[in-house]
């Protein structure tokens, strides 16, 4: 139990202390490019694009998914034809 505080302590000051360390300076007048696409009205295109890139990326995931769950049952089939096989032809033969 002592070793586990030990190795994780470390880690633990790390993200308590970081966020000081790590902090970026306020921003008074806001971000200028933010400002200008939101005047345009152009914020909504960077919205959308981003939107549909999300959009891909998790439809790409579930096709991709579908196609492995469908070779892992090809293969578990050839495993159980594979097995099946040699029990067969040993009943066969006695």
């Amino acid at each position: 139990m002592r070793l586990f505080f030990l190795t994780k302590a470390p880690l633990a000051a790390l993200l308590l202390l970081g966020h000081t360390l790590m902090a970026q300076q306020p921003v008074s007048d806001g971000v200028e490019m933010a400002d200008k696409l939101r005047a345009d009205g152009k914020i909504w295109v960077v919205v959308a694009v981003i939107a549909a890139v999300f959009v891909g990326i998790i439809v790409y995931l579930v096709r991709l998914d579908r196609q492995i769950g469908k070779l892992e049952d090809e293969v578990k089939g050839q495993r159980r034809n594979v097995t099946d096989t040699p029990e067969r032809t040993k009943n066969a033969i006695h």
